[in-house]
This record gives C-alpha cells, sequence and structure tokens, in this order.
C-alpha cells in the first residue's frame, strides 16, 4: 500500500492554528488515523521519526498525523510550559478534527514516547470521544517524583544539563519559512521576546503540589487519574530507563477498573525497542500496529497482562547491546511473595558528596547519556551488605525500610541492589533515592531532620525484573548521595543506620515464555560527535562529569540542522558546593536563510540555595537579533 503527504493547518477556537503533517494512505476506504503530538519540531530536529510513521502508513494501512504542539515548532500561540492545559484542550480539537475528515473512520488512536506518551495518557484521562486507544512508550503517571526535574524530593543534576535547559533554545526556535509562509520571520522575533525558560518554572516548585499534580494520573487534579481512564492502553517501559515506574502500579490500577491494558516491559533505554541498547530489540512498530489493529479494527486477539523481560547476570558496559534474559507472560498484578531479610546496624558512613558516577540513569536514551557501569567504586564508598539472592526473579519494587540518623538537619539517602559476580563486578540492577526531608512522604511537606535522632524511613526502588544467575551475590548498598543523578546534601553529613530490612517481591509459579519478532541486530548508538568524563581535581578536591554530543544533518524543505551540546557538573568533596553549566546551540538553515540559537544556563547550588543564571542568543546570517537575560534565587 503507498501513500502521500499533505501539511495542514488546524484551526483551534481560539484562532491558533497548529502545523501537522499528514502521512495518508492511497485507500478510497476511510481508516483509523494515528496521532503524535510532541513539541519537538516535526520538520528538522525529529524529521528522523517519518520512516515509523510512513511504514504504520504504507505496511499497515493507518493514516498518522504528526503534530507540532502550541508555540513550538511552526505551530502558532505561546509554549509556556510542558502538558500547559491548553495543550489538552488542543489535542481534543485535533481529535475532533481528525476524526472528521473523510479519509478517517471516525476513530483515532494516540501514541507516542516520552512526552508524547505522557500526553497520550493526559488525553485517555480527557475522553475525547473519538480517542479509542492509546500506547504511552516511555512515560511517567507521577510527574513530581518521577520525570526529570526532581526525585525522591532531591533536584535532578544531570538532566538540569540537558532536557531542562535545551527546551531553552528549542522553543524560541523560528517556524519553518516554506511551512508557515510570510511573517514567519517576524514570529521568530515574537517567540524571541516573550518565551520565558520553563526550567524556571521547574527549579520553583520544590515540593509537590498542584502544579505537579497536573498532568500526573497517579496523582490526581486536572487530566488525571486512573479511574478517569476507560480506552485501551498499551503502556512500553525498558529497564534500563528513567521513566520505568509506570509499570506494575499502572498496570495494577487498570485492571481494577476494568480497562483493557497491556504491559511490554523490556531491557532497553529510552529509545525505540527496534534499535535501542542494550537489546535484545523487537520489531516495535509490528507491535503497536497489532494493538491498533485489535482495538480499532477488531482484528486479532488480545488478554490482558504483562510481558516482561526478566534480566539475568550480565556483566555491565556503559553502551551495552545486548543483556542476558528472558520474556515471560504475566498476569496483570504479577503473583509476588515478599522476602525479608534483615540488614545488621548499626553502621555509619560519612556521605562522599560524588558518589554515583558509575550509575548514570536518566531519561535520554542515546550516548553520550549510556548505561550503568561497574559499581565497585561507588560500593566501595557506601555501606554494603551482601547477600544470597532468592531462588525466583524479584518483579515489581524492592523497598528498604532502615531506622536511620545524621548529624545535620539535611541528609539524602541513596539505596542500590547490585549482581556481584566472583571477580567483583558489581553491576546495578535498581536504585531509590530520597531526600530525608521528605521521610514522611515524598508527597508531603518537607521538614528538617533534628540531628542525632533516629527516624523510621521507607525507600520504595525503581521497578524491576530481574533474576540474579547461581553462585551470583545479591549486594544491598546504602550511600548518601547518588551524584550526580541528584544533587549530594547542602553539607558534610555522616549517616548512621541504626538497623535495616530489604524486601524482595519474588515472582510466585511457572508462567509462559513468548517471544517477538526481532528488531535490529544491534543498538543504533554511534560514538560519532559524543563524549562523556568524569575528571579529579586532586588538587582543589572537585569532580566534574562532563558531556558532549554534536550531530549535523540534512532537513525538509532543503536545509540543514546541526545541535552542539555541551554539559558540565561538578562538586566540591569539602564544601559539597555545586555547579552545573550548560551550552547548547542550534543551527538552522534553509535557502536564502541561516538561523543560529544558543543558550548558556549556569547554576551554583549552595548551602541549599539555587542560584540560575541564563543568556540565550539568536542571529540570522550572521548579525544579532536577540539577547535576552534571566537570573533567579530558589
Amino acid at each position: 500500500m503507498g501513500g502521500h503527504e499533505a501539511e495542514v493547518r488546524i484551526r483551534m477556537p481560539d484562532g491558533i492554528e497548529l502545523a501537522a503533517t499528514l502521512y495518508l494512505p492511497d485507500s478510497t476506504v476511510p481508516q483509523p488515523c494515528l496521532l503524535e503530538a510532541l513539541p519537538y519540531r516535526k520538520d528538522d530536529l525529529t524529521a528522523s521519526y517519518e520512516p515509523s510513521y510512513q511504514r504504520l502508513r504504507d505496511e499497515h494501512g493507518y493514516a498518522v498525523c504528526r503534530l507540532d504542539l502550541r508555540g513550538t515548532g511552526s505551530s502558532a500561540g505561546d509554549a509556556l510550559d510542558e502538558y500547559q492545559p491548553a495543550e489538552q484542550r488542543d489535542l481534543a480539537e485535533v481529535i475532533a478534527w481528525l476524526a472528521a475528515q473523510e479519509w478517517c473512520d471516525g476513530q483515532v488512536g494516540m501514541w507516542g514516547t516520552s512526552y508524547s506518551g505522557f500526553n497520550s495518557l493526559q488525553m485517555a484521562c480527557e475522553q475525547p470521544p473519538a480517542l479509542k486507544a492509546i500506547c504511552a512508550i516511555y512515560a511517567t503517571d507521577d510527574r513530581w517524583t518521577d520525570d526529570v526535574h526532581w526525585r525522591g524530593g532531591a533536584l535532578r543534576l544531570v538532566d538540569l544539563v540537558d532536557y531542562d535547559h535545551y527546551m531553552t533554545p528549542m522553543c524560541v526556535l523560528p517556524p519553518v519559512p516554506a511551512v508557515w509562509g510570510e511573517g514567519w520571520r517576524e514570529e521568530w522575533l515574537r517567540r524571541l521576546a516573550t518565551n520565558e525558560p520553563w526550567v524556571l518554572t521547574w527549579l520553583r516548585e520544590k515540593v509537590h503540589g498542584p502544579y505537579w499534580d497536573h498532568g500526573s494520573v497517579r496523582l490526581g487534579g486536572t487530566s488525571s487519574g486512573y479511574e478517569r481512564i476507560r480506552i485501551p492502553t498499551l503502556v512500553v517501559a525498558g529497564w534500563a530507563d528513567g521513566y520505568r515506574n509506570n509499570t506494575f502500579r499502572t498496570i495494577a490500577r487498570l485492571a481494577a477498573t476494568g480497562t483493557p491494558h497491556r504491559l511490554l516491559a523490556g531491557p532497553w533505554a529510552h529509545a525505540d525497542p527496534t534499535t535501542a541498547m542494550p537489546g535484545p530489540r523487537i520489531d516495535f512498530d509490528a507491535e503497536l500496529a497489532g494493538w491498533f489493529d485489535h482495538w480499532l479494527r477488531g482484528t486479532g486477539t488480545h488478554e490482558d497482562g504483562c510481558d516482561v523481560f526478566v534480566r539475568t547476570s550480565t556483566r555491565p558496559e556503559p553502551d551495552l547491546d545486548l543483556h542476558e534474559g528472558y520474556w515471560l507472560r504475566l498476569p496483570s498484578v504479577p503473583p509476588t511473595s515478599v522476602v525479608e531479610v534483615t540488614l545488621d546496624g548499626p553502621r555509619a558512613l560519612a556521605t562522599v558528596p560524588d558518589v554515583g558516577t558509575s550509575a548514570w540513569i536518566d531519561c535520554a536514551g542515546h550516548l553520550p547519556w549510556g548505561l550503568s557501569g561497574d559499581q565497585r567504586l561507588d560500593d566501595a564508598r557506601s555501606l554494603v551488605w551482601d547477600l544470597e539472592p532468592p531462588g525466583g526473579p524479584v518483579v515489581g519494587h524492592p523497598r528498604l525500610r532502615l531506622r536511620v540518623s545524621a548529624d545535620r538537619p539535611a541528609a539524602t539517602l541513596s539505596v542500590k541492589l547490585c549482581d556481584v559476580f566472583a571477580d567483583g563486578t558489581s553491576a546495578l540492577v535498581g536504585r531509590g533515592s530520597l531526600d530525608l526531608a521528605f521521610r514522611s512522604s515524598v508527597h508531603g511537606k518537607p521538614e528538617p531532620l533534628e540531628p542525632g535522632t533516629p527516624y523510621d524511613v521507607t525507600v520504595d526502588l525503581d521497578a524491576c525484573a530481574y533474576a540474579w544467575s547461581p553462585g551470583q551475590v545479591l549486594r544491598v548498598s546504602v550511600a548518601g548521595a547518588d551524584w550526580p543523578n541528584t544533587v549530594a546534601p547542602p553539607e558534610p553529613v555522616t549517616l548512621t543506620v541504626h538497623g535495616a530490612s530489604v524486601e524482595l517481591p519474588v515472582l510466585e509459579g511457572d508462567w509462559p515464555t513468548t517471544d517477538f519478532a526481532p528488531g535490529a541486530d544491534h543498538s543504533s548508538e554511534s560514538l560519532d560527535g559524543v563524549g562523556w568524563e568524569v575528571h579529579d581535581d586532586v588538587l582543589r578536591r572537585v569532580t566534574s562529569a562532563r558531556t558532549t554530543s554534536v550531530s549535523e544533518y540534512e532537513t525538509p524543505y532543503g536545509g540543514r540542522a546541526l545541535e552542539d551540546y555541551r554539559g558540565e557538573v561538578s562538586v566540591e568533596r569539602r564544601t559539597f558546593a555545586q555547579h552545573a553549566h550548560a551550552d547548547t546551540t542550534y543551527e538552522l538553515s534553509w535557502p536564502g536563510v541561516d538561523i543560529r540559537v544558543e543558550s548558556v544556563m549556569d547554576v551554583a547550588i549552595e548551602g541549599g540555595e539555587v542560584t540560575v543564571s541564563i543568556d540565550t542568543w539568536a542571529w540570522q546570517d550572521g548579525v544579532e537579533v536577540s539577547h535576552r537575560q534571566w537570573r533567579e534565587r530558589t
């Protein structure tokens, strides 16, 4: 089946027009339409997504719509924030518009990775009549503690200089002249003059509240609530991804409300399961089409449940291509029994502020953001307990209960489960972290610690499915930092673990294996243009972590794009003062037009205060047309 593309502008009730590309099959019979809506510029920065849209059209017969969200790419309006309320209103209008077109049979499916997985869940809550099924890939149901801004009440540091910053220059890039038409430059200048960095809002919102409730299915509030999802929902997750908690708890809640559902959880990082690292990879477009075929066309069969890859012992590498393990088909709520192991105490540990450098996992799935490496260095600077692994796979959220005190009013906990080999190699299985100011509830209000007072604390670790191979050792490690994944405490602090126990949800019963059509033989990752380095300034006692990523490529409408990202975070090991620096440049060119936007952010974190400085410049044909500055302390 062939097809064609069409550029359209969809008018909203307030007069704003949104830019969309339609991928339409050559069919005389109306077909369902699949929608992906993103702020990441369909006509240049993410034009590489097009082959997937074309395959869904050409091989599976779907109409596909790729939409630039309000104020981004070639869509009009203001990009005020991620998941702004206007976005949900817009998407409801877009879904109704698509359903009413003569080439659509009135049914719309919505899907996407990360941002478009979030808004797929949000729109399922909104219940527009024509939306019949969704697929949320690498998304979360909790924007407060399971997103790229805060984790366990602590500020995420690596993500601060990655996603949190690069949205600043991206949101002030111009519309594509060939798509927007006359007036594109005036619209660009308007964006440059009015757009505010989203990261400033995220830094101000330091506790859970209505802001984070919005768009969080787990937490209630506007566009939220599991009980509001009534259409079939496919959740896709990766055990090497930062968004892996939107797995068992979401599926369990959907099962409780009687909503058709499926979990597909593989070994992957935050990238297409067809090409992601680590494998095994699957033909994900075929899985996606099969899901929508059933719910939009009535073909094939469906049974609620979980398709889960159980990882087994594999030596870690930052660019691991294949993880050992096996697929299981499990019920919606996998039956587990809790194995509880007591850990001895008391044991004290002076916090090392840069512990965690061997375990960088965030929500970016491509190099330089690699996988976790050998944990031995971090283990040596942590309290560790070595245990006999359970006899079956751990499936769900492990949990550590401990009685802990600190000699300062502020402290954090980092907890890891590791798989230790005979030669000492330590592979990360799962982790959890908590700012102890949120010890009563991560969704509550922060309370300072009383130095020397023991507190009973529970730390939930990230969801996992893992089986230790025979002869391996299960290691529990506890540290006072998980840097640079999250910020270190504001000052040197010693923790005392007076006693603890680890709870492991061990899978019960025998369950059938399953398999999938294979994806790529190897991941699509390349070392070209990327760097990931950790530096130790011995004399100044400063640890820094640096990442770089430079890529250049052709874009539609005779264009070219250059992305140049450089980020660095550092911590002073005596004072725990921290710094973050990000420099992101985009260059876009089309016939007769050359655009450059550069944004630099510096963040100082000292004594619990965060000072942020942002400068953003724009040039056209080598002439500066804008320079804006922001300075803020939170």
